[in-house]
């Protein structure tokens, strides 16, 4: 059965405030464990008006410790902004607090502009030694050897779970290289979806992490009891699509009624290729379009992220989300 998790980055819409948006992170998150969502996720952005998930590893701290069972982690951590041996300690830190619960995910992408990097103080060639980051990471996060002179307290031995996130070949050859779950990022990005997926699966190679395979992959949606109640909420996630084509960030606007008055035609073709991964609708609409996404990706798991405005609306659409997964298990179990 695929499994079904939730990326959230902590959504400041109008009139609200970041530490609003982390509460309603953490309402979202105590909602997703009683729902049987299987991990919940927040993302590592900078300079954006509506995220406030920046100090990812803090905010991950703030979930997990709100909830009980449900695996918290980084969807993700960009490492070119890192030093390995901090992102170890961070998450070596959070695995002691909350054992078996973290998951770290990691990204090449610098998660903002270069004028941002630069306030980052890293250098933008950074991201180049991804790879070697990532080994250095895991080494990190590995048993001790003897004479090591570095080791990350708490960190060394722990082996928090590492995830590679990519949008492109790249990721996932490094994915199947090193033999680590791999995250595609179609929820924004799903142009190279299906080539990424079979060169992953047929160049993995087994690690002590993974003995298989592991594809996740992203969607965007937007449930609501109605096919036009779900278009109509679905609008501020196109709105903040818009918005960044025109260079205009800021917190998530409230839904309108009518987007085709808000977009260009370019504007339109251009936000909706970026969500061919969005299913948008009521339970039996989304039901349909996430049945055959599944079959046609073969993933292992489908990570939600949802740009919804109010969050009563936000909390609907992930419980009927929800119920949606209920119907295709109940759908894929034997007679």
């Amino acid at each position: 059965m695929t499994a079904f998790s939730i990326l959230d980055l902590a959504f400041i819409v109008e009139g609200s405030t970041a530490g609003e948006a982390l509460r309603n992170s953490l309402e979202l998150a105590q909602h997703a464990e009683r729902w049987g969502y299987k991990r919940f996720w927040l993302a590592e952005h900078h300079n954006m008006l509506g995220v406030a998930s920046a100090a990812t590893a803090v905010a991950i701290g703030y979930v997990a410790g709100g909830t009980k069972s449900i695996r918290v982690g980084a969807g993700g951590v960009m490492l070119p902004n890192h030093a390995p041996l901090v992102i170890a300690e961070q998450f070596g830190t959070l695995e002691s607090l909350y054992p078996g619960r973290i998951d770290l995910g990691l990204g090449r992408a610098p998660g903002t502009d270069q004028r941002t990097w630069r306030a980052l103080r890293r250098d933008p060639s950074a991201a180049e030694n991804f790879p070697q980051d990532v080994l250095e990471l895991q080494a990190l996060l590995a048993e001790g050897q003897p004479g090591q002179m570095i080791r990350a307290v708490p960190g060394a031995g722990l082996k928090v779970p590492l995830w590679i996130l990519g949008s492109s070949l790249f990721g996932a050859e490094l994915a199947a290289i090193l033999g680590l779950p791999f995250a595609f990022a179609s929820h924004f990005a799903p142009d190279a979806l299906s080539p990424a997926l079979e060169h992953y699966r047929a160049r993995f190679q087994p690690s002590d992490q993974l003995t298989r395979a592991y594809v996740m992959v992203g969607a965007a949606v937007a449930a609501a009891p109605t096919d036009q109640e779900a278009r109509r909420i679905f609008t501020t996630a196109q709105m903040q699509s818009v918005n960044m084509l025109r260079g205009v960030r800021g917190p998530l606007r409230p839904p309108i009624e009518d987007i085709e008055a808000y977009w260009s035609p370019a504007e339109k073709a251009h936000v909706s290729q970026r969500f061919t991964c969005a299913f948008v609708g009521s339970r039996a609409t989304v039901r349909e379009e996430l049945r055959r996404f599944i079959d046609l990706t073969r993933a292992d798991e489908v990570m939600v992220v949802s740009a919804i405005y109010d969050q009563a609306a936000r909390l609907r659409s992930y419980e009927i989300l929800a119920e949606v997964v209920g119907d295709l298990a109940g759908a894929d179990a034997p007679a």
